[in-house]
């Protein structure tokens, strides 16, 4: 698998971040590091623990990560999630939520199906 072939897997943009970022390289390795950053698993301990500010700010800086590495279709649920939980309000986010895992979970098998295939 290519990082374009992924990038289209998850419903990136990867036109858009190559140029940003200057070239293909770079792509592929800030894609493959995002699978060690702890974002994701923050929002969810914030939003077990009843935690509303570790929720809120675990959902803004996902939603920022998805929004630079052109992880599009992630970025638009990351960021309703973060708007519903902007007044640190722990109530009507589980849809939000559960759009927000499952584009996570379909960007990381994305990522890994590249990772492993190079």
């Amino acid at each position: 698998m290519t990082i374009q072939e992924c990038y289209k897997e998850m419903g990136g943009d990867f036109e858009g971040v190559q140029k940003r970022f200057g070239g293909v390289a770079m792509v592929e390795k800030f894609a493959i590091k995002f699978l060690s950053d702890s974002s994701f698993q923050d929002l969810e301990d914030g939003l077990k623990e009843k935690d509303a500010e570790k929720a809120f700010f675990a959902a803004h800086t996902l939603k920022g990560i998805c929004l630079n590495l052109g992880f599009d279709a992630f970025y638009e649920v990351s960021a309703a999630l973060t708007e519903k939980l902007r007044g640190r309000e722990l109530t009507g986010y589980e849809a939000d939520f559960a759009a927000v895992k499952e584009c996570y979970e379909k960007t990381v098998a994305a990522i890994k199906a590249f990772e492993e295939s190079n």
